[in-house]
C-alpha cells in the first residue's frame, strides 16, 4: 500500500477545518457560554496540514521513557527492519538495561543509554543520528521532551495524552509548524480492528449521514497504580479536574467524523462526581501530600460534544472504581449502527449491505447481526491496512496488534515521505477535551465555546492558509 488510508479521501475534501485551541485564562462568559480569548499566531508560519517530509529510509529512533509503555514499544520495534532502536533514555537506569538486553537477545547493535535524572533526554535529542524521538514519558514530561526534540531537528511521536494544557498545545502546534517536523499523538486506538472496519464503513458510506458518536476510557487502574513511576499518574488526577484521559475513546471517533477534515468541534460541556475513591489511594499509598482529602479529579468524567454540523459526541472516562473494561465506541447514523463494547456488533438498514451480507426480508435493522452476517460484512469491508499487515501485527502484539499497527504506518509514512494518519492538530484537536472539560466543570458545568479561527482551503494540488487576525 503507497497511499495513507486517511488521506484517500483527500480529492473528495472541498473544505478543511480545525478547533481553534482556546488559552485558558482570559475567560468571558456571554449568552451562557464561556469563550476564550485565541493567542496571536506567530507570524509567517504555514500550517502542516498534508505535510510530508523527505523520504527516510531507515528511520533512527530515540526512545525517552521506558516504563510500561515505553518497553512494549521496544519489543515492537525489534520487528520493524526499516527502522533502528540507536538511543535509549529513561530515569530508571535498571529500565535502559532491560531494554538493552532485548536488542542483544534480538541480535541488535546496543543502543546509546541515557539515564539518572529528567533532563538527560536532552543529550538523547542533540545526538545527530536519530530522526524520530519516541516518548513514553510521564504526562508532564511530553511537552518538554517533545519541544526539545523539535527543536534539534527531530520528528516527534508522543504517548497520550500528548499535551495537558492549552499552552502545551499551542506550544508543540507552534513549534512543529515553524521547525516542520512531524508530531504526531501515538493514539493506538485508532488502529484497532474494529475502529478500522467501521471507519472504512463510513468511508464507505453505510452509516448515512453520521450524528453521533461515543467513546470512552473505562479501566480500573487498581492493578496498575504502584507501577507508575513516583506515583505520577495518580498525582496527575489528584491536582487536575477534568476529562485527563480523552483521545481512545475520542480519536477514533473523530476520524469518522472527519474532524477538521469537513466539520469541527464547536461546543462542550462537561460534568464530573464527587471525588470518592481518591482520597483513600493517596492516603493507602502514603503520599507525601498536604491534604490528602483534596482531591481533583471526580471517580467518573462525562463530556459531551456538540460538532459545527449538528452533530453530538459524548466522551466518558473512570479508572477509580471496579468496573469492566470499556471503551465505548460508538457510531450512530440515519441507515447503520457500529458498537464494539461489550460485544462488537453492526446492524444496518438492509438496503445499505444487501450486496455483501445475507438479510432476512423483514429485518429491519433493530437488532444486531448474527455472527455469520458479522463475518460476511468485516470480509467486505476490511481495512486495507489490516489486509496489508492485520496478521503479522497480531503475532507481534501490542493490545491485540493495534500498537504494533499504529508503529508500522507511523515507520511506513516516514519511510515513503508520506502524510502521517494523524498530525498535530489531531493531537491538540483530542487533547483539548482536557483542559476545556475541565474549564466547564469549574465553571459549574457551563458550556464552552470551541470557535473556528483558522480555515483551509484543500485541494488534492494545494493548500491555502488564512488566518485570522
Amino acid at each position: 500500500m503507497t497511499q495513507n488510508p486517511y488521506h484517500m479521501r483527500t480529492r473528495y475534501f472541498l473544505i478543511l477545518t480545525f478547533l481553534t485551541l482556546l488559552l485558558a485564562g482570559c475567560c468571558q462568559k456571554n449568552d451562557n457560554l464561556l469563550r476564550v480569548d485565541v493567542p496571536k499566531r506567530p507570524a509567517g508560519q504555514t500550517d502542516m496540514l498534508a505535510f510530508a517530509a523527505p523520504p527516510i529510509d531507515t528511520v533512527r529512533v530515540g526512545f525517552v521513557g521506558l516504563g510500561m509503555r515505553g518497553s512494549g514499544a521496544i519489543n515492537r520495534y525489534l520487528h520493524l527492519p526499516t527502522a533502528r532502536i540507536v538511543a535509549l533514555c529513561d530515569v530508571v537506569p535498571e529500565n535502559v538495561e532491560k531494554a538493552q538486553a532485548k536488542l542483544a537477545a534480538a541480535g541488535m547493535p546496543a543502543a546509546a543509554a541515557y539515564s539518572g535524572d529528567t533532563e538527560v533526554y536532552k543529550q538523547l535529542c542533540e545526538r545527530d543520528d536519530v530522526d524520530l524521538v519516541y516518548i513514553c514519558t510521564d504526562w508532564v514530561h511530553h511537552v518538554p521532551v517533545a519541544l526539545y526534540a523539535m527543536e534539534h531537528g527531530k520528528h516527534v511521536a508522543i504517548e497520550v495524552p500528548s499535551a495537558t494544557s492549552m499552552e502545551e498545545i499551542w506550544a508543540l502546534i507552534n513549534t512543529s509548524e515553524r521547525t516542520r517536523k512531524h508530531c504526531m499523538q501515538l493514539e493506538n486506538c485508532c488502529y484497532d480492528f474494529f475502529e478500522l472496519n467501521t471507519l472504512n464503513m463510513a468511508q464507505h458510506g453505510l452509516f448515512g449521514t453520521i450524528y453521533h458518536g461515543e467513546g470512552a476510557y473505562i479501566h480500573c487502574l487498581s492493578p496498575f497504580w504502584d507501577e507508575y513511576w513516583n506515583n505520577w499518574r495518580l498525582e496527575f488526577n489528584r491536582t487536575h479536574k477534568g476529562d485527563v484521559y480523552p483521545t481512545h475513546g475520542f480519536g477514533p471517533v473523530c476520524q469518522v467524523f472527519d474532524i477538521h477534515r469537513g466539520d469541527q468541534l464547536k461546543t462542550l460541556v462537561a460534568m464530573e462526581t464527587d471525588a470518592f475513591t481518591g482520597p483513600r489511594l493517596v492516603k493507602e499509598r502514603n503520599m507525601d501530600v498536604e491534604n490528602p482529602d483534596e482531591f481533583a479529579n471526580g471517580d467518573h468524567t462525562t463530556t459531551l460534544i456538540r460538532t459545527a454540523k449538528g452533530r453530538t459526541i459524548q466522551v466518558q472516562h473512570g479508572v477509580m472504581t471496579p468496573r469492566p473494561y470499556n471503551r465505548m465506541y460508538q457510531i450512530v447514523g440515519t441507515t447503520g449502527f457500529a458498537g464494539k463494547y461489550p460485544r462488537p456488533g453492526y446492524s444496518f438498514v438492509p438496503e445499505k449491505i444487501k450486496d455483501v451480507v445475507d438479510v432476512p426480508a423483514r429485518y429491519d435493522g433493530d437488532s444486531y447481526l448474527n455472527d455469520e452476517q458479522y463475518a460476511q460484512l468485516v470480509e467486505a469491508y476490511t481495512h486495507p491496512l489490516i489486509k496489508e499487515i492485520g496478521e503479522v501485527a497480531k503475532q507481534v502484539g501490542g493490545h491485540g496488534g493495534m500498537d504494533f499497527m499504529m508503529d508500522y504506518r507511523l515507520i511506513y509514512c516516514l519511510n515513503h515521505g508520506l502524510p502521517l494518519d494523524m498530525d498535530v492538530y489531531d493531537l491538540a484537536e483530542w487533547c483539548c477535551i482536557g483542559p476545556l472539560s475541565a474549564l466547564s466543570i469549574e465553571h459549574g458545568s457551563a458550556p464552552v465555546e470551541t470557535r473556528s479561527r483558522v480555515s483551509i482551503t484543500h485541494t488534492l494540488n494545494k493548500t491555502e492558509t488564512a488566518y485570522e487576525s
